[in-house]
């Protein structure tokens, strides 16, 4: 008899929050995971919990930061080699309170929430082209209604004070645009690209937030941040699972997935004609002196 090839998955920022319940989710179900992260110590414990939890050896770790885009395109490199992947969730992303920058100088919300899982992707394709069907899942965020969506080819960040709210949902919404036209450049490939909003989590990122990380005139709304990053973390991995399992999923591409696991165009309305073009134009120009 011919055995049956396991169902491999790479989740990156797994070692914590979602991403990790995602990956112990993934090895319940019967796949590989391979957990991307920056920290060892953290990367042995999360393949402990997902074998722990699939009651079989099912995970494994490989370190990178994916903050650097060398060392980004230096992993792809490693795992396209290995052969046919058939699921990558892009989990790798943030916000924080201050500002900082990844090791290319880049504003790190742009760097971790764009152009890593960017850079990530394009260069992961070839491997899950070949184990078609199979599925790319980028994590967004309803963070995209505070962004300023100004993407000025010449700058990385728009002018004025830094609020990571705002930063973050920049850039989300410029690695929505991405996941958009990535999923109709690949609709005849037999890969399906998905966006997933796990909606707010108490993930350590979130317990790390303060009320700075919020533009003035948000504030107030801070006492509703705290109570929906309070939400468990087992409870935000619905969306990115549905996104990567669901069967009522084949065949279909480009869906933008709500925390409830739903496909819903509430984020859509922000990826306007206008952002599209900037957002694509911003991206080749980071790219190319990245």
């Amino acid at each position: 008899m011919t055995a049956v090839q396991a169902r491999t998955a790479v989740v990156t920022g797994g070692t914590a929050g979602i991403g990790l319940q995602t990956a112990v989710a993934l090895a319940v179900q019967g796949w590989q995971v391979t957990v991307i992260g920056r920290d060892t110590e953290r990367g042995k414990a999360a393949v402990a919990r997902v074998d722990q939890a699939a009651g079989t050896p099912a995970a494994r770790f490989v370190p990178a930061d994916l903050s650097s885009l060398a060392e980004t395109r230096a992993l792809a490199g490693r795992l396209t080699a290995e052969g046919p992947l058939h699921l990558l969730v892009n989990n790798v992303g943030g916000m924080w309170t201050h500002r900082w920058e990844s090791p290319d100088g880049i504003e790190a919300s742009v760097a971790l929430n764009h152009l890593s899982p960017y850079v990530f992707t394009e260069a992961m394709l070839p491997a899950l082209t070949a184990g078609a069907p199979s599925r790319v899942v980028n994590i967004t965020s309803s963070a995209i209604m505070a962004a300023q969506p100004v993407y000025e080819a010449e700058t990385v960040e728009p002018p004025g004070p830094h609020y990571g709210m705002s930063a973050t949902g920049r850039a989300k919404l410029a690695h929505l645009v991405h996941t958009l036209d990535l999923a109709d450049r690949l609709k005849d490939t037999g890969v399906s690209v998905f966006a997933a909003d796990p909606g707010p989590a108490a993930t350590g990122n979130a317990a790390q937030m303060t009320v700075d990380i919020l533009p003035p005139p948000m504030r107030p709304l801070w006492d509703q941040v705290l109570q929906g990053v309070a939400t468990p973390v087992s409870a935000a991995v619905r969306s990115p699972l549905t996104a990567a399992t669901d069967r009522s999923l084949d065949g279909r591409t480009g869906l933008v997935l709500d925390p409830t696991g739903t496909p819903s165009d509430a984020l859509l309305g922000h990826v306007t004609p206008e952002v599209t073009t900037a957002v694509r134009a911003w991206t080749r120009r980071l790219l190319a002196t990245a």
